[in-house]
């Protein structure tokens, strides 16, 4: 990438870090783990990866970075949410277990596998005309959907059948599927766009 870049992390309390670590170090980025608020501190933006949302959420009030995560997203630190992570920025989210929490931000309401198991998962190509030609090879792994959005929020990609699987809101980014595994870095470099453009 072009000029020096401010560091990014990569919630790194729970799910698939390394893969993210290692699409964003691909990409020139400065990329770090993140599990403590002094970590949080270092970055200008953050990658929340795949894994299980209700232990994200557990994990992230345990090490104390809900709070700073929550006050960061608020101020507009661009963020990149995939399946889990989408869950953990939406406002709002169906089928959670009893008192699971997000982080919010995204003016969305998600399902949790909304595909069912993880014998259920899939692939399949989709057409994202913000990113271009050629179609995105999305992985889905017990994959969430988003059921309903806000005026603010733009639609980047959809199932045949309608179900929405990539949104966008200012400066947050998220994916019901795993860029990460299928070597795909075009949402990561859109990421970092948000994370230059406000440095």
């Amino acid at each position: 990438m072009a000029g020096r870049q401010p560091p990014v992390g990569v919630f790194a309390l729970q799910g698939d870090v390394r893969e993210h670590l290692a699409v964003l170090t691909s990409l020139g980025a400065d990329a770090r783990p993140v599990r403590r608020p002094e970590e949080l501190d270092e970055v200008a933006g953050i990658v929340i990866p795949g894994g299980e949302s209700s232990v994200m959420d557990k994990l992230s009030r345990l090490f104390g970075l809900r709070e700073p995560l929550r006050q960061r997203i608020a101020a507009g630190m661009p963020v990149y949410g995939t399946c889990a992570g989408l869950i953990m920025l939406a406002e709002s989210v169906r089928d959670g277990i009893a008192g699971q929490h997000t982080l919010g931000g995204l003016d969305i309401v998600a399902r949790r596998n909304a595909f069912g198991t993880q014998s259920d998962s899939f692939e399949t190509e989709l057409s994202i005309p913000e990113l271009g030609e050629p179609p995105v090879h999305a992985v889905f792994i017990r994959a969430p959907v988003v059921e309903e959005v806000g005026s603010d929020v733009t639609v980047l990609a959809r199932l045949p059948g309608g179900d929405i699987v990539a949104v966008e809101q200012g400066a947050l980014l998220a994916t019901a599927f795993h860029p990460e595994i299928a070597h795909e870095d075009r949402f990561h470099r859109r990421f970092l766009a948000h994370v230059a453009a406000l440095a």
